[in-house]
């Protein structure tokens, strides 16, 4: 690798090296090209005329299979398996045996080392090992751009046009900057030791340094102040204490490799093993370990992050695969301008947090790191979930004036904080916001939201290491009380499963987990964890109005059920002289299609009703909102589902019952607009639709509208759009949407 030698005749060097020491007929070095395809780069023992001709797609054939797979792929009999693809022109027909191993960068496959022998044999471990050390070699090759020379025009990575991919908006909003690649690329280029005893005592003192970080973080009075960072900060500090984790390090070390080759060895061996898996609770883990391991590199090398953020923009675009919610808050927060994840989910951590900051986010951007570079500038659109990476001035110019817009749009929002939502016709609108954690809050005062009309509180749940303690809950509780100001809350009880999976409760594995075991279902099997938190909400409001409300409620008895909970912690908190909340309220979510039929049960057994439009949409249209391929097909302003929310209203009416709508329907001035007028008088949504929502409802003739969708809703005859209806109407009336 010293040596000043050409590329090819690099490769070619090593792959006979190789190919020698494993007393191997054949060494094969096959690299990923721009446009997915597997190209055979060098080889010894195969035809030197099918390199840079022989070629595999992405899974297919044994070596695409380990490219996708990221896994190492050992064979005696390679021509048995089922994923085996001869490739004429390569002449390895007369091999049996086939060692392959993923050669890895991050995780990320770029190549795929191989070694084959035509007697049947079964390769053994330290082979494989050795394999795998190798791979890491022609990693830093390939990352280097050193192969460029011998690839075909195009067929490269091309780093300075415009690319615009798409993803998913996590976050509403529009991000203008420059981009921060999360994961500095830190090439170990050190990668043999000579002093296996000299490594393993630099690992320690690294480990060593990293747990003491941690530990400085977690004592910082603002991360204190803040409960739920604690939580993640506390999951981290057990995975830096994981001492399988610092085995498999220093294992690596005694077969040869230095401290930091070793941890980039174990954190690849270990992103490959978990990238495939399917459940969000270990994708999360393998994000926070990835950021730990990340952090051990960068003390290993004497990479400082704060030589970095010397340079930091004031315009900063994070960009990374995935990352922890820990990291994020380790950026400077007045320079965020928005967040590029190739993964992550709408209920990962990091969105979470990232959300509670406000600003814009794009996920599953797939690409988006390897074809970013530092400092790049870079616009993502959270509404459409597109990131435009390096952007034709003429896109830069047209996005500039819409940030310009947006921007005199919400000074006119703020002017509006503390004017009364009334309609032209004199009707009251509450509009409140929707929370879930501490950071959320200060939303409260800015979006001038007259209380919280839903608090999530599993979020408290997802984001610690261990199942909080009813002390804990207590605490969490009457912080938010104390920080609302006096202004209501409406706390709803847990509701966890389904996509919302927390470490210490995991539930068997469901075929269609959002029709499960979860919510109230999951609450009423575990009463002890209902009651724990029903006691923690009662303690926490003392003196003051507790307002709470039952997620994923099926059947009336089911309130019922949780009623009596409720009434025993009563009991027991009275008998042990506890000031007990001046007032309770106590609510329901409807977002399950069965209540319908129990409308005036429901509304004479509960305070106030609150739809949760969301998921009563996803029922009702049986609709997996998170599938991209159906959720546009239906409206949430489609007549049957006005119907339903109407037949809804007039039950609330009949029955004297409070109600509310919580959801991404109230959210938005046309859709809030068809809400007024089918008759809901309380919306709580997210705070960046405060203002827009009450722009729109100032200037809204509200009966004139509930007439006229009144007529529009009972002509069955009459297939024309709600929707567009709607949009006359406003254009009309010279209403703002």
């Amino acid at each position: 690798m010293a040596e000043a030698l050409e590329p090819q005749e690099r490769l070619d060097r090593i792959v006979r090296e190789i190919a020698s020491n494993m007393v191997a007929e054949v060494c094969s070095v096959y690299v990923l090209r721009a446009d997915g395809v597997l190209e055979l780069y060098a080889t010894e023992g195969l035809n030197p005329d099918a390199v840079h001709l022989a070629q595999l797609k992405m899974g297919q054939g044994l070596v695409g299979t380990i490219a996708a797979s990221a896994q190492p792929l050992s064979l005696s009999d390679a021509q048995a398996h089922p994923a085996f693809r001869y490739l004429p022109e390569t002449g390895e027909e007369i091999y049996h045996s086939f060692l392959g191993v993923p050669i890895l960068r991050t995780g990320r496959s770029l190549g795929v080392l191989v070694v084959q022998n035509k007697a049947q044999r079964n390769y053994r471990e330290d082979e494989v090992e050795a394999l795998e050390t190798t791979a890491m070699v022609l990693a830093e090759m390939i990352a280097t751009g050193e192969l460029k020379k011998i690839t075909r025009p195009g067929l490269e990575l091309d780093l300075t046009r415009p690319v615009t991919i798409d993803g998913d908006g996590y976050s509403e909003g529009i991000g203008l900057g420059h981009v921060v690649l999360h994961e500095p690329r830190i090439v170990v280029t050190n990668l043999l030791n000579e002093d296996s005893d000299t490594e393993i005592r630099r690992l320690a003192e690294a480990i060593g340094s990293l747990r003491l970080s941690i530990d400085d973080m977690l004592s910082r009075r603002e991360i204190s102040m803040e409960g739920e960072h604690r939580e993640v900060l506390e999951t981290y500090r057990m995975f830096a204490h994981d001492q399988g984790w610092v085995r498999r390090m220093e294992e690596a070390i005694r077969n040869g490799l230095t401290a930091e080759a070793a941890v980039e060895k174990v954190q690849s061996d270990t992103k490959a093993r978990m990238i495939r898996l399917t459940d969000p609770y270990l994708r999360e883990r393998m994000h926070d370990f990835d950021d730990l391991a990340n952090r051990l590199l960068r003390q290993l090398t004497g990479f400082s992050p704060n030589s970095a953020s010397e340079n930091f923009p004031h315009d900063a675009i994070i960009f990374a695969r995935a990352m922890g919610a820990a990291e994020l808050l380790d950026y400077p927060r007045v320079n965020l301008r928005g967040l590029v994840l190739e993964e992550g989910a709408v209920t990962s951590h990091v969105v979470i947090v990232a959300r509670a900051m406000g600003i814009a986010i794009v996920g599953q951007a797939a690409g988006a790191v390897a074809l970013a570079e530092n400092g790049d500038a870079v616009i993502i659109d959270g509404d459409d979930g597109k990131v435009h990476l390096r952007p034709m001035v003429d896109l830069q110019k047209a996005y500039e004036e819409k940030v310009r817009l947006r921007a005199r749009r919400q000074e006119q929002f703020r002017a509006l904080r503390d004017v009364e939502p009334l309609t032209r016709d004199g009707q009251r609108i509450t509009l409140q916001m929707n929370a879930g954690l501490l950071v959320d809050l200060p939303q409260l005062e800015e979006s001038g939201a007259e209380g919280i009309g839903l608090f999530r509180t599993e979020l408290q749940f997802m984001i610690s290491s261990s199942m909080p303690k009813g002390d804990e809950q207590e605490a969490f509780y009457r912080s938010v009380v104390r920080q609302a100001g006096g202004r209501p809350v409406t706390f709803r009880t847990l509701d966890i499963g389904g996509d919302k999976v927390v470490s210490y409760f995991r539930s068997q594995e469901e075929e269609n987990p959002a029709l499960g075991w979860r919510a109230i279902r999951l609450s009423l099997d575990r009463p002890g964890l209902l009651r724990t938190q029903l006691r923690a909400l009662l303690k926490a409001a003392s003196g003051a109005e507790l307002k709470m409300m039952v997620p994923m409620v099926t059947e009336v008895a089911e309130l019922r059920a949780v009623w009596e909970l409720m009434q025993k912690e009563v009991q027991h908190l009275s008998k042990f002289g506890h000031v007990l909340p001046k007032k309770l309220q106590f609510g329901a979510m409807l977002e399950v299609p069965s209540l319908m039929w129990q409308l005036d049960e429901l509304m004479e057994e509960v305070d106030f009703v609150s739809v949760g439009s969301n998921d009563l949409f996803q029922f009702m249209m049986a609709v997996d909102r998170g599938n991209a391929r159906v959720s546009d097909r239906f409206d949430v302003l489609g007549k049957p589902f006005l119907r339903i929310l109407r037949d809804i209203v007039r039950a609330a009416a009949r029955n004297k019952t409070a109600l509310t709508l919580c959801g991404e329907m109230g959210g938005k001035p046309l859709t809030a607009m068809a809400l007024i007028g089918l008759g809901f008088r309380s919306l709580s949504i997210s705070p960046t639709g405060i203002g827009p929502v009450k722009a729109m409802l100032l200037g809204l003739d509200a009966d004139r509208l509930h007439q006229m969708l009144d007529a529009a809703l009972d002509d069955v005859k009459d297939t024309g759009s709600v929707r567009e209806m709607l949009k006359r109407f406003a254009d009309e009336e010279g209403i703002p949407l």
